[in-house]
């Protein structure tokens, strides 16, 4: 929503100021200077990236007027199961949790939470370090090596559609350059018509690096920013399951365990100690 709010202050702060400073609006629309950017950007796009970075990109798009999912009831969520799982874990042992993690959408524990349960990806981070803590065989460093590598790896592939975007962004005052070179070059081809006529193939030249510079700067360029925001949200999910897990394995009692993951969120979708010991009350009372 905010996307199309900023889009609309965009056009009406450029349009409406050219407007009300007496330019005619009808100048400025020129499809062939607009299929001259857009098909120049779009080109670029596809040769630059591979079919997977594409595919990403298309998938990442919907998303951007789409409001974040990762608010404080999510969170209370995620740390309300890690809470029920490690004290599970803590009342029964280790081999308790087996059959939870191997199928996490028939387990009691999981369904609890039907917000963290429908993101499979938090899901599979989680239930792929808890089995690996089952198992035995590998201490908190080498868990905590393995997390990193799989946090930075899921960071560096989130952030392929933001990078694809700014790429596209960036170009596009060239293009919108070579869309102006190509109508100079058509208005020294007309050296000889009336001066009027001649003006107004100029005018249609220079709309050409305006909507490349007005396309960067004010539509495609935000994106990028938004995309890369959307990125740091998500991981903070999983920074939280690893700092949880990982005081677990330490020695930490749940609540602590959970204490650790709250510290890690960001401020703004940080529950108090309070709010959250009182959601895992409510919890547990289900």
């Amino acid at each position: 929503m905010l996307v199309i709010i900023g889009y609309v202050i965009v056009c009406f702060g450029v349009f409406g100021g050219f407007a009300m400073g007496g330019g005619h609006l009808a100048a400025l629309f020129q499809p062939l200077e607009l299929l001259m950017i857009g098909g120049g950007a779009l080109g670029a796009f596809l040769v630059g990236n591979n079919g997977k970075a594409i595919k990403a990109t298309l998938a990442a798009i919907p998303t951007l007027f789409q409001g974040s999912r990762y608010t404080k009831e999510l969170y209370m969520e995620l740390m309300s199961l890690l809470f029920d799982v490690l004290s599970k874990v803590r009342k029964e042992g280790l081999m308790s949790i087996e059959g939870d993690i191997d199928s996490p959408n028939e387990s009691p524990l999981f369904n609890k939470y039907p917000s963290v349960l429908h993101d499979h990806h938090i899901v599979e981070f989680m239930t792929d370090y808890l089995r690996l803590m089952v198992s035995g065989n590998m201490d908190a460093f080498q868990i905590e090596n393995l997390m990193d590598n799989e946090i930075e790896t899921h960071h560096h592939e989130g952030a392929v559609p933001g990078h694809a975007i700014a790429k596209l962004g960036d170009g596009m005052p060239a293009f919108g350059i070579v869309a102006a070179v190509m109508g100079v070059v058509h208005t020294m081809e007309s050296v000889g018509i009336p001066p009027a006529e001649l003006g107004i193939l100029i005018a249609h030249a220079l709309v050409g690096t305006f909507l490349g510079i007005l396309l960067a700067y004010g539509f495609v360029g935000p994106l990028a920013s938004l995309l890369e925001q959307k990125l740091d949200e998500s991981t903070k999910m999983y920074q939280c399951v690893k700092v949880t897990l990982l005081a677990s394995l330490n020695g930490y009692a749940p609540a602590l365990a959970v204490e650790f993951g709250r510290k890690v969120l960001y401020s703004t979708e940080r529950p108090s100690f309070a709010e959250l010991e009182d959601h895992i009350k409510k919890s547990k009372s289900k």
